[in-house]
């Protein structure tokens, strides 16, 4: 199996979601990835008030975010204990921290310091909003950030804010990092040079916003208003959003409106005929097609809409969605054993090489787990 990272030492310093994250996908494509938890409690990640399940003591979620890793456990604070981090820092490809700007200027883990140590160093750095930034004290946390980049004002019906239902801002500046990782392990080999690569939670959550925000400051910084019935991207207009039926829901995505109205049996939409309508009259047309769709199954609307070629889908829970055979074909679950009296299942790494899917081949480790192998007692 191609793993093309194979070779690259990653030194990943970060905790809980967004810098583990970054890491996990090197891993995946083959680095090995070093986390340096702290000693006795490791990675605050394994404690935090997450998902209820529990695997032996810690947060469930930290042993799939953590999977194919080593560990160190070393005390950052006390000098002594990171001068026995230098020959992984010398030797080291990339690293990756998430600390407070000024906490890791303490620690002399900083980008000039660390260069000093290791001069072809790809440094790679997540903050919560950059480090020059006026809020670059605030905490840089997923449901914060999503706050107050305005993400929450685009989703649901009406005007109350809501946020994403998963952590979007740690994992996609997480993604981002490990795309900038890649760049630079790229520019090293060809130059031999090293770089630092910056990346924040607010910067990710903002060009993943980038449809709505750049309408937003094209169109003399207007709003587009949410549908109050239905609501879910003010981008698009009716019939865009998801409907109860009568025995669940249906999501439909752009379409004519009248078209639509002629293939559902639903008189009243067919008159919409403007395009302009479908935005400055979402409202009322989203009610009728919410009433009009109630009154018989998903499958019955599916069967029609999809026959035209309709973009349409049925509305999953998770329980309906390991039934489906195009979740089966998927392949997305894997089973990692932690030990020989404990195994779990997660998802597998997205990224398919040759035809080839990219899994686990170890779980994660123990705190500390590989002190002895890297000379760190």
């Amino acid at each position: 199996m191609i793993r093309p990272l194979e070779g690259f030492t990653v030194l990943d310093f970060s905790q809980f979601l967004a810098g583990p994250f970054a890491s996990l996908r090197l891993a995946d494509l083959g680095a090995r990835v070093i986390k340096v938890e702290r000693p006795g409690t490791g990675d605050a990640y394994r404690s935090n008030y997450g998902p209820a399940l529990k695997i032996r003591g810690d947060n469930g979620a930290y042993y799939y975010v953590n999977r194919d890793k080593e560990s160190v456990s070393v005390d950052l604070k006390d000098a002594a204990q990171r001068e026995k981090l230098r020959p992984l820092l010398e030797q080291a490809d990339a690293m990756i921290i998430n600390f407070r700007p000024e906490v890791t200027k303490r620690l002399h883990l900083d980008y000039e310091s660390v260069k000093a140590i290791n001069p072809g160093i790809v440094y790679g750095q997540i903050t919560g909003y950059g480090e020059d930034n006026a809020w670059k004290d605030k905490p840089g946390q997923d449901l914060l950030v999503q706050c107050a980049t305005g993400a929450c004002d685009l989703n649901g019906s009406g005007t109350e804010p809501i946020p994403f239902g998963v952590a979007v801002a740690d994992e996609f500046s997480g993604m981002y990092l490990a795309q900038g990782l890649m760049a630079g392990l790229y520019h090293k080999q060809m130059t031999g040079e090293g770089c630092k690569i910056d990346t924040s939670l607010a910067e990710s959550m903002l060009d993943i916003e980038f449809e709505n925000f750049g309408t937003f400051l094209n169109n003399g910084q207007k709003l587009l208003p949410r549908g109050k019935v239905n609501g879910v991207n003010p981008c698009h207009g009716a019939p865009y959003g998801i409907y109860a039926t009568q025995d669940g829901y249906l999501a439909l995505a752009m379409t004519s409106v009248p078209n639509l109205g002629k293939l559902l049996g639903c008189e009243p939409i067919t008159h919409y005929a403007n395009k302009a309508d479908w935005f400055d009259c979402q409202d009322e047309i989203k009610l009728e097609l919410k009433n009009h769709l109630a009154q018989n199954t998903t499958a019955h609307w599916l069967e029609i809409l999809e026959a035209a070629d309709i973009w349409c889908a049925q509305v999953y829970n998770w329980n309906q969605l390991l039934e489906t055979e195009g979740f089966r074909a998927l392949d997305m679950l894997q089973t990692v054993r932690q030990d020989d009296e404990l195994s779990f299942e997660t998802t597998r790494c997205p990224i398919k090489i040759d035809q080839t899917y990219l899994k686990s081949e170890r779980p994660a480790p123990n705190i500390g787990e590989q002190n002895k192998k890297y000379n760190i007692e």
